[in-house]
């Protein structure tokens, strides 16, 4: 991985700082940089030019499959005028210069939107007015182009690397005009995407692609239960296979250490590693339904307006139901993994890690590193969904390294990183309805039974003002005669964290199926119910619109089908799919899905629908499937034959259609997955008659 070039001798000016994401614009350099010669020219923390052209573009996002070292780097050109085919793309290591490193939340291009056009633009301005020093005419007569300035009466160019001297001399404009959407070249067109030639020929380097010199491999014996403690190992046993070196321990239990993976593989077998279960050795799947059932309601209410009593009196009809949802694992493709060496008070490593402002203080309270001590490097990520942000892989490695004194890659098996991750928390929802005797909504009752990732990472549950465990419920769009929506936050003993759209792939599931209960009590259909709820401004009207006219909603379906609609509203983006299903020996089946999208302005259609698309496996794959049991608080399932992912024969088709807009950019990785489950289930319902409120689906009696 090249290093970006050191820019100590500048002084930056912070101008935004989005998401985490800071925009550095260099101001005046000192004398003594004025007069030696000028290597490259470096107005922005992510953008490089040479004296040959080249331009270099740096990514201080993790690419983990959605497109971001094509995207980001699109925001930059877009506003330099930069040829797009000599653009040299880096992803960045973890450094200051820029900021808080984090991919999640569905945040890079949203976030980086503007500081990322404004770099492009101030580079642009400082190279327009240095192209017009130098021919001493108006910077208004020049434009740029291309990788080059043009003097427009003369027709005289200038390529940017013949500018890099004299731009660097300059001072970086604080506000540089931005160029008018209508002007965009790249920004809204199909960009094909800049690591797929490496990804496909084998160059591209994940985290299990890592090889430094005289590096040792690891796998760890770790206790099964949280909390749990290692009693014993043979140590002897594993240093008789061959190829192992040392058996070590580490926090996280013990570590076999060798010359190659199949040999700590090995060495762990013959360990014989023993543990104590500790206090959460009683947890099952009983215990964990009990803890969600009898955890206390919080007051006040996170959502409440108009008199719910009475509107439910009121009403002409009610219904009530329980929704309930599994705890799940992040399955990534590419297990857990991370290579490290520690030398002394610094650590060097190499990690597929979406979250280095996690990582970095992690190591530092875990291990003492101080961050100007920490070297991370970001590799290609095998899927992340949440599971990478957490720093738990990453401070291991360190830690066995340090207690081996080698360079060493610690490899999770698929059994490792099924059975330690960090799950997405289970759900019980309580929800009552009714309407009155014109098919309008009188109330609307939502009771979230969750535990909190926020409380147990940070030791809070409150976010924004509410337990996180709200997201995705409290904002109901519909309107109602009244509406009431309360958490109750257990405690599980169960490792938590983020899990693709978080708390909106669990109470979407709910919020969207109940509402198709209180249509069939209204006896309207399904999209019109909606429609007639939602406000005349609210984007979910138009893509409720266009999914239902794509999927030809209100048209028989196919023999043997039926159609389920739902939408959702999430990271900034607006979502509807139709699901058209079947039922084959008792399994569900799905044959197609159609999305329409609302994200604000689309950077690269292309990543758009991939990501759309990759959601539909994804949220498929645990809608039909995907349930982490637990026994004996030790989870069960260890490989994809207990935890099946969907397969290629069993694909629907999905078509995408992107609603234009001009509003800011939503995310748009994870909000393509909340109203899946919920458009299935309502399917399963038009064609059964069944209410299935609990996932995942399984098998149809």
């Amino acid at each position: 991985m090249t290093a970006p070039a050191r820019l100590g001798r500048r002084r930056f000016l912070r101008t935004t700082a989005l998401g985490g994401a800071g925009l550095w614009l260099g101001i005046n350099l000192p004398a003594a940089a004025r007069a030696a010669p000028v290597a490259a020219f470096e107005p922005s923390a992510w953008l490089r030019i040479d004296p040959k052209g080249v331009v270099t573009i740096y990514v201080a996002k993790a690419e983990m499959g959605q497109g971001v070292l094509t995207s980001m780097p699109m925001l930059v050109a877009e506003e330099l005028e930069a040829d797009w085919k000599s653009i040299r793309v880096v992803q960045a290591d973890a450094l200051p210069r820029f900021g808080e490193m984090g991919t999640g939340g569905s945040r890079s291009v949203r976030s980086s939107y503007l500081p990322l056009r404004q770099a492009g633009a101030a580079a642009r301005e400082l190279l327009l007015t240095a192209a017009a020093g130098q021919w001493k005419v108006e910077k208004s007569s020049c434009r740029a182009e291309q990788g080059s300035v043009v003097h427009v009466p003369s027709g005289r160019k200038l390529g940017y690397g013949a500018l890099v001297a004299a731009a660097s001399r300059l001072v970086a404009p604080k506000d540089p005009p931005l160029k008018d959407p209508k002007d965009f070249k790249l920004i809204g067109t199909r960009v094909k995407r800049v690591d797929t030639a490496d990804k496909a020929t084998g160059r591209a380097v994940f985290g299990l692609d890592v090889r430094r010199p005289g590096l040792r491999h690891a796998v760890v014996a770790r206790p099964p239960v949280m909390g749990g403690k290692v009693t014993g190992f043979d140590r002897k046993k594993a240093l008789a296979v061959p190829g192992v070196e040392q058996v070590v321990e580490v926090p996280s239990g013990v570590a076999v250490v060798a010359r190659s993976t199949w040999a700590a593989i090995r060495g762990r077998e013959a360990l014989g590693a023993t543990f104590e279960a500790g206090p959460n050795g009683g947890l099952d799947q009983a215990a964990i339904a009990a803890r969600l059932a009898a955890a206390p309601i919080g007051d006040p209410p996170v959502r409440l307006e108009g008199d719910l009593a009475r509107a439910l009196a009121s009403a002409t009809a009610r219904v009530e139901a329980t929704y309930q949802l599994p705890l799940l694992a992040h399955a990534t493709m590419e297990p857990m993994n991370c290579t490290a060496h520690v030398n002394g008070d610094r650590v060097e490593l190499w990690a597929p890690t979406q979250a280095p402002a996690m990582a970095i203080p992690a190591l530092q309270k875990d291990m003492g590193f101080a961050p100007e001590r920490v070297t991370l490097h970001t590799t290609f990520l095998g899927g992340g969904f949440g599971r990478r942000a957490m720093a738990d892989f990453v401070v291991e490695a360190a830690q066995v390294s340090k207690a081996a004194g080698v360079p060493v890659q610690v490899t999770w098996t698929r059994e490792d990183d099924m059975r330690h991750d960090f799950y997405r928390p289970p759900g019980l929802n309580q929800l009552t309805g009714a309407v009155d005797a014109a098919g309008r909504l009188a109330a609307w009752h939502h009771v979230v039974r969750a535990p909190s990732v926020a409380q147990q990472l940070f030791g809070s549950a409150a976010r924004n003002g509410h337990p996180d465990t709200a997201e995705g419920a409290i904002g109901f769009p519909y309107q109602a005669g009244a509406v009431r929506i309360e958490c109750a936050v257990p405690k599980l003993g169960v490792p938590l964290g983020w899990w693709r759209s978080v708390y909106a792939s669990q109470n979407a599931f709910p919020e969207e199926c109940f509402l198709d209960e209180l249509a069939a009590l209204a006896h309207a259909d399904p999209l019109a119910f909606r429609l007639a709820h939602l406000p005349a401004g609210n984007r979910l009207r138009g893509v409720l619109e266009l999914a239902a006219a794509r999927a030809a909603w209100g048209t028989p379906p196919p023999a043997g089908r039926a159609r389920g609609i739902a939408c959702h509203a999430s990271f900034g983006s607006y979502v509807a799919e139709v699901a058209e299903v079947s039922v084959e020996q008792g399994r569900v089946r799905v044959h197609r899905v159609t999305c329409a999208v609302d994200c604000g302005a689309v950077v690269n259609p292309d990543t758009v629908e991939a990501q759309v698309e990759g959601a539909a496996v994804y949220g498929l794959s645990a809608a039909l499937r995907g349930e982490i049991t637990v026994k004996g608080g030790a989870v069960v399932p260890g490989n994809f034959d207990e935890y099946e992912p969907l397969r290629m024969s069993e694909m629907p088709a999905v078509s995408v259609h992107v609603v234009p807009s001009t509003e800011p950019p939503g995310g748009i990785g994870e909000p393509g997955l909340p109203p899946l489950a919920p458009a299935v289930g309502n399917a399963i319902f038009a064609l059964t008659g069944k209410r299935l409120r609990r996932l995942p689906f399984g098998a149809i009696g």
